[in-house]
C-alpha cells in the first residue's frame, strides 16, 4: 500500500447531518471552494470504502491510487450537479445524503475501469506471445 493511500486512510471527518452537508453543497454550488473541500473531506473514508468493496486486493495495490484520485475528482463534479430539488417515484421532494448520490456513479466508475485494465492487461498478454513465438 502506498504512502498517499495510507495518508488517506488517517483522514476521518465526522458524519455530518443532511442539513449541514445539504448547506455545504449549496455554499459549493454556488463557488465557495472551502464548502467544496469540506464535502469531498468528509467522503474520503466512504470512496474508500466502495474501492475495497469492489477491488481485489492484488488489484488494489497497482491501481488503488489511481481510483481513489479519480474518485475524488467524479465526486467534485458530482456536487455541481446536486439535485435539491429529487423528489422520489411518489413525487415527494426526498432529499438524499451525497454519498447516496454519487455511489452508483462511484461503483461504476470502478467497475469500467478495472474491465478497462483487464483488457489491456490481456491484449499485452497476448502480445508478448505473439513475440515469444
Amino acid at each position: 500500500m502506498s504512502a498517499m493511500w495510507k495518508d488517506y486512510k488517517d483522514i476521518i471527518y465526522p458524519k455530518i447531518a443532511l442539513y449541514e452537508e445539504r448547506c455545504l453543497i449549496s455554499k459549493a454550488q454556488k463557488g465557495c471552494q472551502k464548502s467544496r473541500d469540506e464535502i469531498i473531506l468528509r467522503h474520503i473514508s466512504f470512496l474508500m470504502f466502495r474501492i475495497n468493496k469492489i477491488v481485489f486486493p492484488h488489484l488494489l495495490r497497482s491501481f488503488g491510487e489511481d481510483l481513489l484520485q479519480e474518485t475524488i475528482l467524479i465526486s467534485y463534479a458530482k456536487i455541481k450537479d446536486y439535485d435539491f430539488g429529487y423528489r422520489n417515484k411518489k413525487g415527494e421532494l426526498h432529499p438524499v445524503k451525497f454519498s447516496s448520490y454519487i455511489w452508483k456513479r462511484i461503483d461504476g466508475y470502478i467497475i469500467d475501469f478495472l474491465k478497462k485494465e483487464s483488457s489491456l492487461s490481456q491484449r499485452r498478454h497476448k502480445y508478448h506471445e505473439k513475440l515469444d513465438t
